[in-house]
């Protein structure tokens, strides 16, 4: 253990512009992705138009009481997979970052529908996942029909991860790191399987140099935050890899 020192929302919903869905997708509005085709099903699978399971998830999330404040969406592979990123207001104030549900689907069998709970930091809108929830383990045939109890129990996870990812953030913030110990965590990193060999110049640049301000105390958070802005990209692959960071700093940090 490292221990240097301690019904759906209206079409009309917010487009955030600081709601930034980074490379890897194409932007597309609300609309736009109401017009996407959905797959022909078959008798074992039964794919779920892109929109739908966005509406869903934002009826559950209206019901269990949060409240939208912004949006985006994108689509990569020729429409197949989506990402969308729903803003919600954070029930803590002063905050350095505001919560975010990412829900994604895809129409080519690669990932099951589901839903992430995240964050995103509002000094340079890095985003970082805490925890995925499946909505299926795959597309089968009653998923249309067993959907909206699905998402009402996902979002109702929602709230615990939130309330683990402010301890976390309360904890790293608080843990003084040599350059030592980031650089140790930086290459572990490479082996946790949170990000390739070719990041490693990226991440060192951000920790020693950072571009925010905030970012400037040697801390656990600035590290961190370091790892989050080289990994822009894939948002595919982001919920993953974040979520292995975050298991990588938590054990290294002593956060279990």
């Amino acid at each position: 253990m490292i221990t240097d020192t301690i019904e759906p929302v209206s079409p009309a919903a917010p487009q955030r512009c600081n709601l930034l869905l980074h490379c890897g997708s194409h932007a597309v509005s609300r609309c736009d992705l109401a017009q996407i085709k959905t797959p022909r099903a078959t008798s074992t699978w039964r794919p779920i138009p892109h929109i739908r399971l966005l509406q869903v998830v934002e009826r559950a999330l209206l019901e269990q009481g949060f409240t939208v404040t912004g949006q985006a969406h994108g689509l990569t592979h020729d429409n197949a997979r989506y990402f969308g990123l729903i803003e919600v207001d954070a029930p803590v104030s002063g905050l350095e970052y505001t919560y975010v549900v990412g829900v994604r689907n895809s129409h080519d069998q690669r990932f099951s529908a589901g839903v992430v709970a995240g964050s995103q930091v509002l000094v340079c809108d890095n985003l970082s996942f805490s925890g995925e929830i499946q909505l299926a383990r795959k597309h089968t045939p009653r998923i249309l029909q067993d959907l909206p109890g699905l998402a009402r129990e996902a979002v109702s996870g929602l709230k615990h991860h939130w309330d683990k990812h402010d301890r976390r953030v309360d904890y790293y913030r608080r843990i003084t790191l040599q350059d030592r110990t980031a650089h140790d965590l930086i290459v572990r990193a490479v082996d946790a399987g949170v990000m390739a060999n070719s990041s490693i110049p990226k991440v060192l640049q951000e920790w020693r140099q950072p571009r925010h301000a905030a970012f400037k105390p040697r801390t656990a958070w600035s590290l961190q935050n370091a790892f989050t802005e080289a990994l822009k990209g894939n948002l595919n692959l982001l919920p993953t890899r974040t979520h292995r960071l975050h298991q990588l700093l938590d054990t290294a940090l002593g956060l279990n």
